[in-house]
């Protein structure tokens, strides 16, 4: 099976780089999962599991949004925000939240009357809480 270059960054560090067979994304429009040959694509990342499968087994990332670029070289990912699964801890999760939840009180203070922003802040804090759920995490 062909592989794909995998690049994983956020604005605090280099999180992985990996030749893989298959890289599961969670795309602002959908979950999607690119491999070698996949047509040139960039996507919005939502909050939510990125699945990274190479030779060594799989390791999963959480991502809070950013970018995906699918190119014929590869997989380069920039995320806002980054950490491995395993370092992904409850009071992590819960700090996440409340940046969220203080973002959306600011977007409905700025915005009055002006859905997209105050809508778009909201869709962040039901995916983020969707994407706790399914890791095993608790929105307070």
């Amino acid at each position: 099976m062909a592989n794909v270059q995998f690049d994983l960054v956020s604005p605090e560090r280099r999180l992985a780089s990996v030749e893989a067979s298959e890289v599961q994304i969670p795309g602002a429009d959908g979950d999607m999962t690119a491999m070698a040959g996949h047509a040139p694509t960039i996507t919005t990342l939502r909050p939510g599991l990125l699945r990274v499968v190479h030779s060594g087994g799989a390791d999963e990332y959480v991502v809070s949004g950013g970018f995906a670029e699918i190119t014929a070289a590869g997989v380069s990912v920039l995320a806002e925000q980054a950490l491995p699964r395993a370092e992904m801890t409850q009071e992590v999760y819960d700090a996440m939240i409340a940046e969220a939840k203080a973002a959306m009180k600011s977007a409905e203070e700025v915005f009055k009357n002006e859905p997209g922003p105050v809508d778009d802040a909201a869709k962040l804090i039901s995916d983020m809480v969707a994407m706790g759920g399914h890791i095993g995490l608790n929105a307070n």
